[in-house]
């Protein structure tokens, strides 16, 4: 296949979907189980994350931008919202629960 034959069919194929803005994104309330500063993660124990697909449970995320997770610790009550983003459940906000 030709370069231009392949540029055509490119044009041809669906765009990947954008991530959602994160007013978007449904806020889930959870309690944070475990914080690895060194690595970017959050364990977080959560409620349905329906934009996910995904009941309540207790896993990891990565955090975008890791910095975020600086003034939590374990134990916290937390809103956040998570995202998939290339693959990787990613938290993109927390904020304490009220």
């Amino acid at each position: 296949m030709n370069r231009y034959a392949f540029i055509a069919l490119c044009a041809l194929l669906p765009a990947a979907p954008a991530v959602a803005a994160p007013e978007q994104v449904p806020q889930v309330d959870g309690v944070i189980r475990k914080l690895d500063q060194a690595s970017g993660t959050v364990t977080i124990t959560h409620g349905e994350l329906p934009n996910l697909g995904m009941g309540p449970m207790t896993m990891s995320f990565k955090a975008k931008p890791p910095s975020m997770l600086k003034k939590w610790k374990e134990g916290d009550k937390i809103r956040f919202r998570a995202v998939e983003a290339k693959g990787v459940l990613t938290v993109i906000s927390i904020e304490a629960a009220k």
